[in-house]
């Protein structure tokens, strides 16, 4: 399915088909596509630039689909990377965190840093975390593949 030209968001490059490896919703998504382009509240004179996914209902594109500033996709990214790798060694704890130090890392990020932790507000941490442990393990052959085409390409950036 193409993505449309007509609505707010200007696609400049893109991902079509993007259904046909949509995780294990592939060949069934109603995520038809990804691209960068212009962002669709984009004010006169002053132009952004975002990534953009495309959901389609079957009759309409949806109004689910999420437009993000590349910036926020790259902290995105880099919160499943440090969540995947923190879940690497949970098993250390009985709770799958230290209820004491829910603190995993603080990433230095323009100056500041983007402070990555267990969110021990949640009332149902306990339960929540496990099935986040159970959903990386089930699925942990779709993430790693994409974390492997993501290094090798971060790799051939020169990063």
């Amino acid at each position: 399915m193409k993505i449309p030209t007509t609505l707010k968001h200007k696609p400049i490059i893109v991902a079509e088909d993007y259904e046909n490896i949509d995780g294990r919703e592939a060949y069934e998504s109603d995520t038809k596509g990804l691209s960068i382009g212009l962002a669709q509240w984009n004010d006169r004179g002053k132009v952004d630039i975002s990534a953009k996914v495309w959901r389609h209902t079957g009759g309409k594109w949806s109004r689910q689909s999420e437009e993000l500033p590349l910036h926020r996709v790259l902290d995105l990214a880099l919160l499943i990377c440090r969540t995947k790798l923190y879940f690497g060694d949970a098993y250390r704890f009985k709770k799958l965190y230290d209820p004491n130090n829910p603190l995993i890392e603080r990433m230095g990020l323009q100056g500041d840093a983007m402070t990555v932790s267990v969110c021990t507000e949640n009332e149902m941490i306990d339960e929540d975390i496990q099935m986040l442990d159970q959903y990386l393990k089930d699925n942990d052959e779709l993430l790693s593949e994409r974390l492997r085409s993501l290094s090798a390409t971060l790799k051939r950036m020169g990063y």
